[in-house]
């Protein structure tokens, strides 16, 4: 039997691939996760890891470190109210301070010890007041963490131009450089608006579809050959 499992986070709706280790679980079961927030609750979508891609180096699959429980379920969903009070406080000392920086998420530990606030900006911004007022107000170590533009909608998602969500938001775990020159390989017509995506810059499946490309390219090849 597979040792490999698939999870969908019930935050964001991402799927992971994750490690079973010696617990038993089954479709439809709640699990606490590896993650750089000390832990988040996920459903078991698939036991044999068909579903989720397969294609992921072993170093970035995690594991489940605990069956969840109701009490860890009644979190969760506690934390995420939080994260919205707190995204509106920040929002407002941002604004009362006159910072030229975008708030884009807040999010909480699962220990409750420490929050995370993500935010772009053109340059680098002075928070140390921002974050006074924050530690201040929520009592519990403040991280003020500086996102581009691509690792915004990433963490918010949105539908691009194809009318599916976002690939960065649905299973990309990792951003895979993007050119112009792939685009120019494919023969599409160099048209910002058409081959930029909601963050701004190249759209991520311009290198979805050249490697689909080559695959193809070569298999033609093969068969000329045979």
């Amino acid at each position: 039997m597979s040792d490999i499992a698939c999870v969908v986070l019930e935050r964001s709706g991402k799927l992971f691939r994750v490690k079973k280790g010696d617990f038993e679980i089954k479709k439809g079961d709640y699990v606490i996760i590896e993650s750089e927030l000390g832990g988040e609750l996920a459903v078991v979508k698939n036991i044999s890891g068909k579903i989720c891609d397969s294609s992921k180096p072993e170093k970035d699959i995690v594991k489940i470190t605990s069956i969840a429980t109701e009490d860890d379920i009644k979190k969760s969903a506690w934390l995420e109210k939080k994260e919205q009070r707190a995204f509106h406080f920040c929002l407002q000392r941002i604004k009362a301070r006159n910072l030229p920086m975008k708030l884009v998420r807040v999010r909480y530990f699962f220990n409750e010890k420490k929050g995370i606030f993500y935010y772009t900006a053109d340059g680098r911004i002075d928070f140390r007041l921002l974050v006074k007022d924050l530690a201040k107000e929520f009592k519990m170590r403040i991280e003020m963490r500086q996102i581009g533009v691509r690792d915004e909608a990433k963490m918010i998602g949105g539908l691009g131009v194809c009318g599916r969500t976002l690939c960065c938001f649905s299973f990309m775990r990792n951003f895979e450089p993007v050119t112009i020159q792939k685009a120019k390989k494919q023969q599409i017509v160099i048209n910002p608006t058409k081959i930029s995506g909601l963050c701004g810059r190249l759209m991520c499946c311009l290198a979805f579809e050249e490697e689909t490309r080559g695959r193809m390219y070569a298999e033609e090849e093969k068969v000329d050959e045979d």
